[in-house]
């Protein structure tokens, strides 16, 4: 039996490890719970099939993640500056309103928000509020986009 525990960050063997998780919680130690560490994804796998990542695999699959995003918003920022180069007059963005149960995902969407420099408010709240507080935010923030992000 493969000895893995709440909190660890795995891959599963029989998908080719193509996903990084981290275990949520263990069911008669027989079954995982888990989330998508960089993928917005819930799964579960039975325990034998999981891989426990080294610190160091988590630091470099990080960083390549970070490094892909990062490229991919700076791919942005060029084809922006040429629109803004080619439009006769200026370029405004809408306000974003983006609600999240996730505080990972929440962290992360900020940040990138703010590196793309777009205007948007990211709250982290949980997906069982969510429907009851989207009036109250659309009245407090009046946006011109909400983006409400579920598992």
């Amino acid at each position: 039996m493969n000895n893995v525990k709440k909190g660890d960050i795995v891959v599963r063997k029989s998908h080719n490890k193509d996903i990084v998780f981290i275990i949520d919680r263990i069911i008669n130690n027989k079954i995982a719970i888990l989330t998508g560490v960089t993928t917005r994804l819930k799964a579960d796998s039975d325990l034998d099939d999981l891989e426990v990542l080294k610190k160091q695999e988590i630091k470099n699959i990080n960083r390549k993640i970070n490094e892909n995003i990062l490229n991919k918003v700076n791919q942005l920022e060029i084809k922006n500056k040429d629109l803004l180069k080619r439009s006769l007059g200026t370029v405004y963005t809408g306000k974003i309103l983006h609600l999240d149960g996730d505080k990972r995902y929440s962290e992360k969407s900020k940040m990138y928000y703010q590196k793309m420099g777009l205007n948007a408010i990211v709250r982290n709240i949980i997906e069982s509020r969510q429907p009851s507080m989207v009036n109250v935010l659309l009245s407090k923030y009046k946006p011109d986009i909400l983006v409400i992000t579920r598992t």
